[in-house]
């Protein structure tokens, strides 16, 4: 349960004013189909973190624990850091001509969230919990709880959002994470 809570919180918090956040916006503000558009964001996300969530199981057994353990925290912590770091607009792929919208939300969104913020965050989270599922499914609803709203209720409700603060918390969710796991690293090489 540990893993799906931190994983929806962590991405949820990470996704406000994400460059796919905007190009949601974008999306609905061009097609007008905003169920269209969140089914598209479910089905690219889910795509898209499932892979990210393999590669960090991958990553955690091929490492040596306590290596992982050192990883992980770092990783984290660079993760807080990076979320301070505003998105632009102008980084998100442009809708595409000649395909349905369903389609185009599907594509768009998932290149994206190719090496975006949250689809690292996902890597990393699933390095860090054994519970694949748990993390894919909860990083996915994440991206659902801040991305929905600003399909449905676009610019003006996301303009209103307190973007930077929203930002420092999701860091220091991450700082968080990121401390607890290097402290357990330390405490596993005395031991």
């Amino acid at each position: 349960m540990d893993a799906f809570l931190v994983s929806a919180g962590v991405v949820a918090l990470g996704e406000i004013g994400d460059k796919t956040q905007l190009l949601a916006m974008m999306l609905a503000a061009r097609y007008h189909r905003p169920g269209l558009i969140c089914l598209g964001v479910l089905i690219a996300t889910l795509a898209n973190h499932a892979l990210a969530g393999l590669a960090g199981q991958l990553v955690a057994r091929l490492l040596d624990p306590d290596i992982l353990q050192w990883a992980l925290g770092i990783s984290f912590l660079l993760m807080a850091g990076w979320l301070l770091i505003p998105d632009r607009l102008d980084e998100a792929p442009r809708p595409m001509r000649g395909l349905g919208v369903l389609t185009a939300t599907i594509t768009l969104f998932f290149l994206a969230e190719m090496g975006d913020k949250t689809q690292v965050a996902t890597v990393a989270l699933a390095a860090r919990y054994d519970s694949l599922t748990a993390v894919v499914g909860g990083s996915t609803l994440g991206m659902m709880l801040a991305n929905a709203p600003a399909v449905y209720f676009g610019a003006r409700a996301a303009d209103r959002l307190p973007a930077r603060l929203i930002h420092g918390i999701a860091a220091a969710l991450f700082a968080v994470l990121g401390g607890a796991t290097l402290l357990h690293a330390a405490g596993g090489l005395g031991g």
